[in-house]
Parts: structure tokens; C-alpha cells; sequence
């Protein structure tokens, strides 16, 4: 590896270190992560004691609303700990055994497909309670509003089977290049 000088060293130096920019806005995220639990703890609260209800169907939305706020902040979670990791600096947990087995490892490649999958899945929670919601009412259906959330969910899943297909054709041809650099043809 080369030394660099000059010009050249201080600019190299200065991109380096422009990597802590990040930083602030995955504290912001950790913002969010609290935001995210007082809207959960004030669900459970409204749904539990303030208007307490056994019903079936109140309780299946209860507990999608919580699933849903539960799955938004695991995707904070792994945004902020891959993020950093991956773009800033490793974390150092001083070999705590409760250091999730993912942690270190994600790459963004991982790190996308997590994030698809998890909003695939807050979006067909969204629609499952729609539907719900319709159910419980009686029947009084928002027609623009089904296909609208119909037409989103089916656009987050189409987004997702995309990215795994480009990450699948990524890694066999990167596959593909090792392969050949290992064995020269003669």
C-alpha cells in the first residue's frame, strides 16, 4: 500500500473521516425508537383500559396495531445497527453474549432485504386490518382506499422478489468472477 502526500492525503483523510456525519442521524433514529415505544405504550393503554373490550374482532386489531409498532422498531433497530457498522464504525460490545448473532454480519445487501421483508410485512398487517376494520363496521367498504393499500402492498412485494432477484444474479456473477481469477484458462 502506497503513502499519500500532500493534497492527496488530506482529502483522502477528509472523505475518511466525513463518515461521522452519519452518526446524528442514527441518534435521530434512536429518537424514533422512543417515539415508536410511546405510541406503543399509548395503544396498549387505549385498547386495555380505556376502552376495554373482549370482542373478538376489537382484540385482533389491537394486536395487529401492536405487531405492526413492534415490527417498525425492530427495522429501526437493524437500520441503526447495521447502518453504523457497516458505514460508520464497528460497535464494540465487549463480547456480550447478548449481541445479536446478525450484528457485524449484515452487509447492505442483507441489510436491504431485511428492510423490504419487514415493510412487506408491516404492509400486510395494514391491510389485514383494513379489512378488519371493514369487518367490524359492517361492511362499509372504502373502495379507494383498499385498492390503494391493495396496490401498495403488492408494490412493496414486487419491490422485494426484485431485490432478491438482482441480489442473486449479484452473486453469481461475482461467483462467476472468482471462479474464473482462481483457475486461468490456459
Amino acid at each position: 500500500m502506497r503513502e499519500r502526500h500532500g493534497f492527496e492525503g488530506i482529502l483522502e483523510s477528509i472523505l475518511f473521516k466525513s463518515r461521522w456525519l452519519l452518526a446524528p442521524f442514527y441518534l435521530g433514529l434512536v429518537g424514533a425508537l422512543v417515539m415508536l415505544l410511546g405510541s406503543f405504550g399509548y395503544e396498549l393503554y387505549v385498547s386495555v383500559f380505556a376502552h376495554f373490550a373482549l370482542d373478538p374482532e376489537h382484540v385482533i386489531l389491537m394486536v395487529l396495531t401492536l405487531i405492526d409498532l413492534s415490527l417498525a422498531s425492530n427495522l429501526v433497530i437493524i437500520v441503526i445497527f447495521s447502518g453504523y457498522e457497516n458505514f460508520v464504525s464497528k460497535i464494540d460490545t465487549h463480547g456480550n453474549a447478548d449481541r445479536p448473532s446478525w450484528m457485524g454480519t449484515l452487509d447492505f445487501s442483507g441489510l436491504k432485504m431485511k428492510l423490504i421483508g419487514s415493510i412487506v410485512a408491516i404492509s400486510v398487517i395494514s391491510l389485514l386490518r383494513a379489512f378488519m376494520e371493514i369487518a367490524k363496521t359492517g361492511g362499509e367498504l372504502n373502495e379507494p382506499k383498499m385498492k390503494w393499500l391493495v396496490l401498495l402492498h403488492l408494490t412493496f412485494l414486487a419491490s422485494g422478489v426484485l431485490f432478491a432477484f438482482m441480489d442473486w444474479i449479484a452473486s453469481r456473477t461475482e461467483a462467476s468472477s472468482k471462479k474464473h481469477h482462481l483457475h486461468p484458462e490456459p
